[in-house]
Protein backbone atom coordinates (compact mmCIF):
# COMPACT_ATOMS: atom_id res chain seq x y z
CA UNK A 1 0.00 0.00 0.00
CA UNK A 2 1.89 3.41 -1.32
CA UNK A 3 1.48 6.31 0.87
CA UNK A 4 -1.32 8.28 -1.25
CA UNK A 5 -3.84 5.36 -0.12
CA UNK A 6 -2.47 5.25 3.21
CA UNK A 7 -3.48 8.69 3.70
CA UNK A 8 -6.85 8.12 1.88
CA UNK A 9 -7.63 5.59 4.55
CA UNK A 10 -6.63 7.84 7.40
CA UNK A 11 -8.55 11.25 5.84
CA UNK A 12 -12.02 8.10 5.01
CA UNK A 13 -12.12 6.61 8.92
CA UNK A 14 -11.21 10.69 10.39
CA UNK A 15 -14.69 12.25 8.21
CA UNK A 16 -16.87 8.51 9.11
CA UNK A 17 -15.98 7.75 12.44
CA UNK A 18 -13.72 10.46 13.85
CA UNK A 19 -10.80 7.81 14.34
CA UNK A 20 -7.00 9.31 14.02
CA UNK A 21 -4.52 7.24 12.59
CA UNK A 22 -1.04 8.38 12.98
CA UNK A 23 1.53 6.96 10.90
CA UNK A 24 2.73 4.66 13.07
CA UNK A 25 -0.40 2.81 13.28
CA UNK A 26 -0.13 1.19 9.11
CA UNK A 27 0.85 -2.32 11.11
CA UNK A 28 -3.08 -1.81 13.17
CA UNK A 29 -4.56 -1.21 9.52
CA UNK A 30 -3.00 -4.38 8.04
CA UNK A 31 -3.82 -6.55 10.59
CA UNK A 32 -7.54 -5.38 10.87
CA UNK A 33 -8.18 -4.68 6.59
CA UNK A 34 -6.44 -7.73 5.17
CA UNK A 35 -9.39 -10.09 6.21
CA UNK A 36 -11.74 -7.26 4.52
CA UNK A 37 -9.46 -7.48 1.53
CA UNK A 38 -10.05 -11.25 1.51
CA UNK A 39 -13.60 -11.16 2.16
CA UNK A 40 -14.16 -9.28 -0.79
CA UNK A 41 -11.77 -11.43 -3.13
CA UNK A 42 -9.40 -8.98 -3.31
CA UNK A 43 -5.26 -9.70 -2.40
CA UNK A 44 -4.21 -6.75 -1.29
CA UNK A 45 -5.08 -3.46 0.75
CA UNK A 46 -4.14 -1.57 -2.67
CA UNK A 47 -7.27 -3.64 -4.34
CA UNK A 48 -9.27 -2.70 -0.95
CA UNK A 49 -8.38 1.18 -1.45
CA UNK A 50 -9.08 1.27 -5.19
CA UNK A 51 -12.44 -0.69 -4.74
CA UNK A 52 -13.54 1.67 -1.50
CA UNK A 53 -13.36 4.55 -4.29
CA UNK A 54 -14.98 2.91 -6.87
CA UNK A 55 -18.89 4.29 -6.88
CA UNK A 56 -21.41 2.22 -5.08
CA UNK A 57 -18.60 0.56 -2.95
CA UNK A 58 -20.84 1.23 0.34
CA UNK A 59 -20.55 -2.30 1.65
CA UNK A 60 -16.77 -2.42 1.39
CA UNK A 61 -16.85 1.12 2.94
CA UNK A 62 -18.66 -0.25 5.91
CA UNK A 63 -16.96 -3.25 6.42
CA UNK A 64 -13.70 -0.84 6.22
CA UNK A 65 -15.11 1.62 9.17
CA UNK A 66 -15.98 -1.80 11.39
CA UNK A 67 -13.27 -3.50 11.24
CA UNK A 68 -11.41 -0.56 12.47
CA UNK A 69 -13.83 0.88 15.14
CA UNK A 70 -14.12 -2.91 16.82
CA UNK A 71 -12.56 -2.43 20.32
CA UNK A 72 -12.10 -4.90 23.19
CA UNK A 73 -14.74 -4.98 25.72
CA UNK A 74 -15.02 -6.98 29.15
CA UNK A 75 -17.48 -7.33 31.53
CA UNK A 76 -16.84 -4.98 34.47
CA UNK A 77 -14.36 -2.77 32.70
CA UNK A 78 -11.95 -1.27 35.01
CA UNK A 79 -14.26 -2.02 38.23
CA UNK A 80 -14.29 1.97 39.42
CA UNK A 81 -16.85 3.05 37.21
CA UNK A 82 -19.15 0.18 37.66
CA UNK A 83 -18.68 0.76 41.74
CA UNK A 84 -19.47 4.30 41.29
CA UNK A 85 -22.69 3.60 39.78
CA UNK A 86 -23.86 1.05 42.62
CA UNK A 87 -23.03 3.82 45.38
CA UNK A 88 -23.23 6.67 43.69
CA UNK A 89 -24.63 7.50 40.82
CA UNK A 90 -28.33 5.10 41.33
CA UNK A 91 -28.56 6.00 44.76
CA UNK A 92 -28.73 9.39 43.72
CA UNK A 93 -30.98 9.14 40.91
CA UNK A 94 -33.37 6.80 42.94
CA UNK A 95 -33.67 9.54 45.36
CA UNK A 96 -33.70 12.75 42.71
CA UNK A 97 -36.29 10.49 40.65
CA UNK A 98 -38.80 9.44 43.19
CA UNK A 99 -41.69 11.33 41.76
CA UNK A 100 -40.73 10.70 38.14
CA UNK A 101 -39.86 7.21 38.38
CA UNK A 102 -37.74 6.57 35.68
CA UNK A 103 -33.62 6.53 34.90
CA UNK A 104 -32.42 6.71 31.82
CA UNK A 105 -28.73 5.42 31.04
CA UNK A 106 -27.12 5.65 27.72
CA UNK A 107 -23.75 3.37 27.21
CA UNK A 108 -22.22 5.31 24.15
CA UNK A 109 -20.20 3.07 21.61
CA UNK A 110 -21.02 -0.57 23.82
CA UNK A 111 -18.98 -2.67 21.09
CA UNK A 112 -19.90 -6.27 21.70
CA UNK A 113 -21.95 -5.71 25.55
CA UNK A 114 -20.24 -6.34 28.23
CA UNK A 115 -20.22 -2.67 29.64
CA UNK A 116 -24.67 -2.32 29.23
CA UNK A 117 -24.51 -6.36 30.13
CA UNK A 118 -22.91 -5.44 33.61
CA UNK A 119 -24.75 -2.39 34.45
CA UNK A 120 -27.85 -4.45 33.85
CA UNK A 121 -26.22 -6.86 36.28
CA UNK A 122 -26.12 -4.21 38.91
CA UNK A 123 -29.78 -3.06 38.46
CA UNK A 124 -30.83 -6.91 39.10
CA UNK A 125 -29.00 -7.03 42.05
CA UNK A 126 -29.92 -3.62 43.61
CA UNK A 127 -33.71 -4.81 42.27
CA UNK A 128 -34.58 -4.54 45.92
CA UNK A 129 -34.16 -0.42 45.91
CA UNK A 130 -35.80 0.13 42.33
CA UNK A 131 -39.11 -1.67 43.32
CA UNK A 132 -41.64 0.84 41.05
CA UNK A 133 -38.70 2.48 39.00
CA UNK A 134 -38.65 1.82 35.32
CA UNK A 135 -34.73 2.11 34.12
CA UNK A 136 -34.13 2.36 30.28
CA UNK A 137 -30.46 1.13 29.20
CA UNK A 138 -29.96 2.50 25.75
CA UNK A 139 -26.71 0.91 23.92
CA UNK A 140 -25.34 2.42 20.64
CA UNK A 141 -22.47 1.40 18.44
CA UNK A 142 -21.82 2.41 15.19
CA UNK A 143 -20.61 -1.46 13.61
CA UNK A 144 -23.38 -3.60 13.19
CA UNK A 145 -21.51 -6.44 13.60
CA UNK A 146 -20.97 -5.75 17.11
CA UNK A 147 -24.26 -5.02 17.77
CA UNK A 148 -25.77 -8.38 16.64
CA UNK A 149 -22.95 -10.01 18.99
CA UNK A 150 -24.23 -8.26 21.54
CA UNK A 151 -28.13 -8.33 21.04
CA UNK A 152 -27.82 -12.21 21.17
CA UNK A 153 -25.64 -12.20 24.53
CA UNK A 154 -23.47 -15.45 23.86
CA UNK A 155 -19.62 -14.95 24.91
CA UNK A 156 -16.87 -17.97 24.92
CA UNK A 157 -15.62 -19.00 28.12
CA UNK A 158 -12.64 -16.97 27.46
CA UNK A 159 -14.85 -13.26 27.37
CA UNK A 160 -17.00 -14.50 30.80
CA UNK A 161 -13.60 -15.02 32.41
CA UNK A 162 -12.80 -11.46 32.24
CA UNK A 163 -13.81 -9.71 34.91
CA UNK A 164 -17.24 -11.46 35.55
CA UNK A 165 -17.48 -12.80 38.65
CA UNK A 166 -18.11 -16.79 38.83
CA UNK A 167 -21.25 -16.07 41.09
CA UNK A 168 -22.72 -13.80 38.66
CA UNK A 169 -21.80 -15.90 35.95
CA UNK A 170 -23.46 -18.90 37.29
CA UNK A 171 -26.88 -16.84 38.21
CA UNK A 172 -27.03 -14.36 35.05
CA UNK A 173 -25.41 -16.77 32.44
CA UNK A 174 -26.91 -19.85 30.86
CA UNK A 175 -24.28 -22.36 29.28
CA UNK A 176 -24.56 -23.38 25.86
CA UNK A 177 -21.60 -26.05 25.39
CA UNK A 178 -18.77 -24.43 25.08
CA UNK A 179 -20.43 -20.72 25.37
CA UNK A 180 -22.72 -18.96 27.82
CA UNK A 181 -25.41 -17.00 26.89
CA UNK A 182 -27.22 -13.79 29.18
CA UNK A 183 -30.16 -14.57 30.31
CA UNK A 184 -33.55 -13.12 28.24
CA UNK A 185 -34.66 -11.11 31.55
CA UNK A 186 -31.15 -8.84 31.38
CA UNK A 187 -31.64 -8.86 27.56
CA UNK A 188 -34.67 -7.88 27.74
CA UNK A 189 -33.31 -4.50 29.40
CA UNK A 190 -31.36 -2.98 26.95
CA UNK A 191 -32.05 -1.53 23.76
CA UNK A 192 -29.76 -1.72 20.99
CA UNK A 193 -29.52 1.36 18.03
CA UNK A 194 -27.00 1.62 15.74
CA UNK A 195 -25.65 5.16 15.89
CA UNK A 196 -22.49 7.08 14.87
CA UNK A 197 -21.13 9.58 17.65
CA UNK A 198 -20.41 12.06 14.94
CA UNK A 199 -23.65 12.44 13.68
CA UNK A 200 -26.88 13.56 15.49
CA UNK A 201 -27.89 11.72 18.60
CA UNK A 202 -30.16 14.09 19.44
CA UNK A 203 -33.35 12.00 18.81
CA UNK A 204 -32.40 9.57 21.90
CA UNK A 205 -33.56 11.79 24.59
CA UNK A 206 -32.05 12.76 27.83
CA UNK A 207 -30.37 11.28 30.03
CA UNK A 208 -29.85 10.68 33.52
CA UNK A 209 -26.18 8.81 33.33
CA UNK A 210 -24.00 8.47 29.97
CA UNK A 211 -20.99 5.64 30.43
CA UNK A 212 -19.09 6.85 27.37
CA UNK A 213 -15.86 5.43 28.08
CA UNK A 214 -12.29 4.73 25.95
CA UNK A 215 -13.96 6.12 22.89
CA UNK A 216 -12.63 9.99 23.19
CA UNK A 217 -8.87 8.62 23.47
CA UNK A 218 -9.71 7.84 19.22
CA UNK A 219 -10.62 11.31 18.46
CA UNK A 220 -8.77 14.22 17.47
CA UNK A 221 -9.84 17.28 19.78
CA UNK A 222 -12.05 19.69 18.05
CA UNK A 223 -14.27 16.59 17.85
CA UNK A 224 -13.71 15.43 21.53
CA UNK A 225 -14.98 18.95 21.70
CA UNK A 226 -17.96 18.75 19.91
CA UNK A 227 -19.14 15.65 20.74
CA UNK A 228 -18.92 16.13 24.68
CA UNK A 229 -20.99 19.57 24.19
CA UNK A 230 -23.30 17.55 22.43
CA UNK A 231 -23.48 15.23 24.80
CA UNK A 232 -23.85 17.69 27.96
CA UNK A 233 -27.29 19.26 25.83
CA UNK A 234 -28.87 15.76 26.45
CA UNK A 235 -27.58 15.11 30.06
CA UNK A 236 -30.18 15.73 32.74
CA UNK A 237 -28.88 18.84 34.77
CA UNK A 238 -28.22 16.48 37.61
CA UNK A 239 -27.21 13.67 35.62
CA UNK A 240 -23.87 11.84 35.71
CA UNK A 241 -21.17 11.16 32.54
CA UNK A 242 -18.83 8.47 33.06
CA UNK A 243 -15.30 8.96 30.67
CA UNK A 244 -12.27 6.04 30.13
CA UNK A 245 -9.64 6.23 33.04
CA UNK A 246 -7.26 7.78 30.24
CA UNK A 247 -10.17 10.45 29.56
CA UNK A 248 -11.25 13.51 30.68
CA UNK A 249 -12.83 16.60 30.14
CA UNK A 250 -10.26 19.44 31.04
CA UNK A 251 -9.22 21.51 28.83
CA UNK A 252 -12.00 20.56 26.38
CA UNK A 253 -15.16 21.71 27.24
CA UNK A 254 -16.45 23.65 30.56
CA UNK A 255 -19.87 22.06 29.97
CA UNK A 256 -18.96 19.18 32.56
CA UNK A 257 -16.84 19.53 35.51
CA UNK A 258 -15.43 16.91 37.76
CA UNK A 259 -16.97 15.32 40.71
CA UNK A 260 -14.00 15.95 43.44
CA UNK A 261 -12.11 12.19 44.66
CA UNK A 262 -14.35 9.97 42.17
CA UNK A 263 -11.85 9.19 39.27
CA UNK A 264 -13.67 9.65 35.44
CA UNK A 265 -16.88 10.83 36.96
CA UNK A 266 -18.37 14.24 36.15
CA UNK A 267 -21.58 16.18 36.16
CA UNK A 268 -22.54 19.30 34.00
CA UNK A 269 -21.90 22.72 34.95
CA UNK A 270 -25.84 23.06 35.60
CA UNK A 271 -25.70 20.64 38.63
CA UNK A 272 -25.52 21.40 42.33
CA UNK A 273 -23.05 20.70 45.07
CA UNK A 274 -20.76 17.52 44.56
CA UNK A 275 -20.81 17.80 48.03
CA UNK A 276 -24.02 16.36 48.61
CA UNK A 277 -23.54 13.18 45.97
CA UNK A 278 -22.72 9.60 48.24
CA UNK A 279 -19.55 8.95 48.01
CA UNK A 280 -18.39 4.80 47.98
CA UNK A 281 -14.80 4.08 49.57
CA UNK A 282 -12.67 2.99 46.50
CA UNK A 283 -11.50 -0.31 45.93
CA UNK A 284 -9.10 -2.04 43.34
CA UNK A 285 -11.76 -4.47 42.16
CA UNK A 286 -14.99 -3.91 40.81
Amino acid sequence: MIASQFEYLQQFLKSRSGLVLSNEKQYLVESRLLPVARRHGLTSLSELVQAMQKPGATQIATDVVEAMTTNESFFFRDGTPFQLFRETMLPAMIKARADRRTIRIWCAAASTGQEPYSLAICLKEAAHKLAGMRVEIIATDLSSEVLDKARNGIYSQFEVQRGLPIQMLLKYFTQKGDLWQINADLRAMVQWRKLNLLESFAGLGTFDIVFCRNVLIYFDQPTKVDVLQRIARGIAPDGYLVLGAAETVVGLTDAFRPVPGLRGLYQTGQAGPSAATPRPRLSVAG
